[in-house]
């Protein structure tokens, strides 16, 4: 069974930074490796909203709300992928959330494996 579990959240000030982790368990080095990958993050009372994602290739996409301070990254031998989060807003502060999509060796965009998600808070 292939799980997801985050770590890595916690509070910080204005400006700050944060490295977030998920590691997977249940998948062969071949099978993450070919994963397409996700953070996720939702606010109380807000829609979640997809901050970045990594496919098979190591290619990234990110919005605007965090493009420029976010940094997606895996690391395949260990079966872990990496959110690098700088210059934190407090509108940074939500659940965060990583996910593996459906799909092998492409990103569908069909999520199907979430972990249970890490808290990240931001204070002025």
């Amino acid at each position: 069974q292939v799980q997801l579990v985050e770590s890595g959240g916690g509070s910080v000030q204005v400006g700050g930074s944060l490295r977030l982790s998920c590691a997977a368990s249940g998948y062969t080095y071949s099978s993450y490796s070919s994963k397409c990958m996700a953070w996720f993050r939702q606010a109380p009372g807000e829609e979640r909203e997809r901050v970045a994602h990594i496919d098979k290739n190591r290619s990234t996409m990110y919005p605007d709300s965090v493009k420029g301070r976010f940094t997606i990254s895996r690391d395949n031998a260990k079966n872990t992928l990496y959110l690098q989060m700088n210059s934190l807003k407090p509108e940074d502060t939500a659940m965060y959330y990583c996910a593996a999509d459906r799909a092998n060796g492409y990103c569908s965009g069909s999520w199907s494996v979430w972990g249970q998600g890490t808290q990240v808070t931001v204070s002025s």
